[in-house]
């Protein structure tokens, strides 16, 4: 499995590049008051409006540092209505990847109630590389399925 590492803080973190269709630098999104913390806004992406997560502040409860590395990943996710959108994950030091089998992502056996999206762990040079899925993020963070009612779903 190909996946994209990155930092939250101090902490390395890993998502399946099966869904991520680009990693875009950082920009100026559109703010919108009284959302949850972690949602960071909107932004236009080739004519498609893009909610953005600050994965730092959602996972962390404290923003993303404004680093030259960090980066907005776009990832696919399919709406309630099975229907694919985009989403934009900031996340730091966006920098590499790395391929190991799906298997060497050892399951932990701590139900996370509040973020059932940290799945397994990887052990890689003395570090745990926790894994972050795409597939279950969007319901977990319940307010994209009112925000994406009135996005376009993609082509």
């Amino acid at each position: 499995m190909l996946s994209l590492l990155f930092y939250l803080g101090e902490t390395i973190y890993t998502i399946s590049c099966e869904k991520v269709r680009e990693i875009v630098p950082l920009m100026a999104l559109k703010k919108v008051p009284n959302e949850a913390d972690y949602f960071a806004g909107f932004f236009n992406y080739r004519g498609e409006i893009v909610p953005v997560i600050d994965l730092c502040m959602l996972i962390q409860k404290q923003p993303c540092k404004m680093r030259l590395s960090t980066r907005i990943i776009l990832a696919e996710y399919s709406g309630k209505n099975l229907k694919p959108y985009l989403l934009g994950l900031i996340a730091e030091r966006v920098t590499e990847t790395i391929r190991r089998p799906e298997e060497s992502f050892v399951s932990t056996i701590v139900n996370l109630e509040n973020a059932p999206y940290l799945r397994g762990i990887l052990m890689e040079d003395n570090q745990m590389i926790q894994n972050i899925d795409l597939e279950l993020l969007p319901d977990a963070i319940g307010f994209l399925s009112s925000i994406h009612t009135s996005l376009k779903p993609l082509p």
